[in-house]
């Protein structure tokens, strides 16, 4: 359980701002928004399956030396702010690809938001997660926080349009990674 709603927590964070919050806005103008849900939960569950098993992995390779796990998860997670701090931008080639997709909603959504979080940061946060927790509740409770951040875009983006405060969020998921990073170095020292 802790897993599960840690994960959430730390993607749905990741998820703010993020260019697939951008692309999810996006299809929603072109699809009805039950449709890109179910294409951005597909994709999602199958990119943090195999997040967490790469994850899971590392984490089981180096178990016995948990603290340094630790400490290179917290300065992944200081890079992750830094990375959230410089933002992230849908290009145009992207935008245009989500506005002339063809075909079913669901796929078209699946398919560009799968390849779209291939080494994206919410991909590598969930790696990151993945070392030190457990696998079902790091991949359920990922999957639902990028699920629920895009969710969020999609219903705050039909009220609102393009007024969104962008840079409070992006401060705000900053400092959120901030902090996760520093916990996380702190008991990684302290268990050396």
């Amino acid at each position: 359980m802790e897993a599960l709603l840690l994960s959430t927590a730390v993607i749905f964070v990741a998820e703010l701002g993020d260019k697939s919050q951008l692309m999810a806005m996006t299809f929603a103008a072109r699809y009805r928004a039950r449709d890109v849900l179910i294409g951005i939960t597909v994709a999602t569950a199958v990119v943090h399956l195999a997040s967490v098993a790469i994850g899971a992995a590392i984490g089981s390779a180096f178990g016995d030396y948990q603290a340094a796990v630790n400490v290179v998860a917290g300065l992944a997670f200081l890079g992750f702010a830094a990375w959230t701090l410089r933002g992230d931008e849908l290009t145009d080639d992207e935008a245009d690809k989500a506005r002339s997709s063809q075909g079913a909603a669901v796929l078209a959504v699946a398919l560009a938001f799968f390849l779209a979080e291939l080494g994206d940061k919410t991909m590598l946060a969930t790696i990151t997660l993945a070392t030190h927790e457990g696998w079902f509740g790091t991949w359920v409770g990922s999957t639902v926080g990028m699920v629920a951040a895009d969710a969020l875009a999609i219903g705050v983006g039909a009220v609102l349009g393009r007024r969104l405060p962008e840079k409070a969020i992006r401060y705000g998921a900053t400092a959120a990674f901030v902090v996760f990073g520093l916990v996380l170095l702190v008991q990684g020292i302290t268990a050396w």
